[in-house]
């Protein structure tokens, strides 16, 4: 895939079975079962797994560290600086690290891929509740306004 792996087509097909086309509880759960769904969802595990288990290995490696080993911890660099002052500002480096990754990956291989199934779920979801024609009463404002044959406007 190149640059454009981010973007799949993405078509809602109707559910089988006893669940009717039109209604919205059928439609999520037919995007649940769709790929372009497991797709966003396993680009999301693809990343956070690793990078949680990764940060969490660090973090718990610098408080052993600070536990077991606190000479090597109190040994000076530079100055007022030690060995766990620069660890802690590493940690403190590495979250910012983290979430700047998190935000880029989300936004270049999660969000389009989320927003095209998001626009592809509400088109198939106002179908049912989309009026035909509104009818306008003379004289009345908008709160009146009902589409031709009942049901709400949105």
């Amino acid at each position: 895939m190149g640059k454009r792996e981010g973007r799949r087509a993405v078509t809602v097909q109707p559910p089988t079975g006893a669940e009717s086309p039109h209604d919205a509880a059928g439609i999520y759960r037919e995007v649940q079962r769709s790929a372009a769904f497991r797709e966003v969802r396993g680009r999301y595990r693809r990343f956070v797994f690793p990078a949680t288990v990764a940060f969490l290995l660090w973090y718990l490696a610098y408080v052993l560290a600070a536990t077991l080993a606190p000479e090597v911890m109190a040994r000076p660099v530079m100055g007022a600086l030690n060995v766990a002052m620069l660890a802690g500002l590493a940690q403190f480096a590495s979250t910012f690290l983290l979430t700047w990754a998190y935000a880029r990956h989300a936004r270049l291989r999660r969000d389009p891929a989320a927003m095209e199934l998001r626009w592809a779920v509400t088109l198939e979801t106002l179908q049912d509740t989309r009026p035909r024609r509104l009818e306008l009463p003379a004289g009345r404002g908008p709160a009146a306004w009902r589409p031709a044959g009942g049901g709400d406007v949105r």
